[in-house]
């Protein structure tokens, strides 16, 4: 429900429209952005008599895609609000209508130009999507935190207040400030071209001890049973091969070699590649699942499709690649994705959570009293490894882990000893 303006402050908000010599026919829309701005000012508690808010309502109005004269006749009306309570700007001297609608985008763009940096400064890195995706968000938290302040008087107090904030009053996890952290390090660094140097004095979020879920063989065999085809394959392959499931949907005809057992990770987390032993027990499965794919394709070349998603700048390297067979997924999308830009159909991978709810399904439906999710096959794998006596350092490996450190939090829950052979907990006998 929308704010209520006082009748005295309407009267009075009238009689400076009339005094400004704002048409009749234009009143209406002033006093409709006055209570647009008030209701804004409630809601995510600014104080409207406060000039720093006005950007922040002109900033919100543009992530509504409202437009440019939209932004300047919302922009005028609270000027005029302003000034009922006496409140002068520099706003309020007379401008050219250029001089305000540069007063306009300095406010709602010179911020905004801050995303599209941001995404090459990572792209250029081949950081992953994921990677944008976190450091956009505490990049927009800080800027609304700041309140829009101009990027050249942003400083190292700024970020200390910020996540001295986060720990206190936002009562964050200490890994949620720690990547916040690193956000706005890389933020300063590759986009402000600053160094806010050491950060002392910043409460830090209490991290607490964390000790990884991990199934036994009997459950992870009760959810892969309530699982159909390919989840239940999918399950198998985190499970077995220690996977993470980006990685696993990531898999192409050409990462698996079927002659050694070998699997082939390329660009796991960190864009790391690792290779893994194939579980012997899921040979058959996989060659079944390679058959499916080969006639998926021909299909697809059938129907004159363009290809398969690559990545990088292979595809322009090797422009017949993403009809190739052993390009294809291992896991395909059921249906083709539509390119507008380009006017063409290609296939992706079938989409993470499409898996994770079927994993949720399943484990909901399995009544476990343990929480579970992609991730736990992982874990478990982990964990299988380190019972079964494999060295700390052989799992590491096999997990992608680059410090040991990571790996080591398995030892909260079992006790290992070193032996040399490496081999899939999948094919260990029950």
């Amino acid at each position: 429900m929308m704010i209520k303006i006082p009748q005295q402050v309407i009267e009075q908000f009238d009689n400076w429209l009339d005094k400004d010599k704002v048409p009749v026919g234009k009143q209406n829309l002033f006093k409709k952005w006055v209570r647009y701005y008030l209701d804004f000012c409630h809601k995510y508690k600014h104080h409207p008599q406060n000039t720093e808010s006005l950007p922040l309502f002109i900033n919100k109005l543009r992530g509504k895609k409202q437009s440019k004269q939209q932004q300047k006749q919302a922009f005028d009306s609270v000027l005029v609000y302003y000034k009922i309570f006496n409140i002068y700007h520099d706003w309020s001297k007379e401008k050219s209508q250029r001089e305000v609608n540069q007063t306009i985008v300095s406010y709602t763009d010179n911020w905004g130009q801050v995303y599209n940096q941001l995404s090459n400064e990572i792209k250029v890195r081949h950081y992953s999507p994921k990677t944008y995706k976190s450091y956009s968000m505490w990049v927009k938290k800080f800027q609304y935190y700041v309140s829009n302040k101009p990027l050249e008087e942003l400083s190292a107090e700024d970020v200390k207040k910020f996540l001295t904030y986060l720990a206190v009053e936002q009562n964050i996890s200490a890994s949620s400030q720690n990547q916040a952290f690193n956000a706005l390090l890389f933020f300063f660094r590759n986009i402000l071209k600053k160094e806010f140097g050491k950060i002392e004095g910043v409460v830090r979020a209490k991290r607490r001890p964390y000790i990884p879920v991990v199934l036994s063989r009997k459950e992870i065999n009760l959810i892969i049973g309530k699982l159909r085809y390919p989840y239940n394959l999918i399950v198998k392959l985190l499970y077995g091969c220690g996977l993470r499931l980006s990685e696993c949907m990531n898999i192409r005809i050409n990462n698996l070699n079927f002659d050694t057992l070998i699997l082939t990770i390329h660009d796991g987390k960190g864009k790391k590649d690792r290779t893994l032993p194939l579980p012997e027990i899921l040979l058959s499965d996989l060659e079944q699942q390679v058959d499916t794919v080969r006639k998926l394709h021909l299909k697809d070349i059938d129907a004159d499709y363009a290809g398969v998603f690559m990545f990088n700048a292979i595809e322009k390297k090797y422009k017949n690649a993403c009809k190739e067979f052993h390009w294809q997924w291992l896991f395909p999308a059921k249906e083709l994705t539509y390119v507008p830009e380009k006017e063409e159909s290609r296939r992706s991978h079938l989409h993470v959570r499409h898996v994770q709810k079927a994993i949720k399904s399943a484990v909901n439906r399995s009544q476990l009293t343990k929480r579970a999710t992609a991730h736990t096959f992982r874990h478990s794998f982990a964990s299988h490894l380190l019972q079964a006596n494999y060295d700390i350092r052989t799992i590491q490996q096999l997990l992608g882990h680059r410090d040991v450190r990571t790996t080591m939090i398995y030892t909260h829950t079992v006790q290992s000893r070193t032996i040399k052979e490496s081999k899939s907990p999948l094919d260990f006998k029950e």
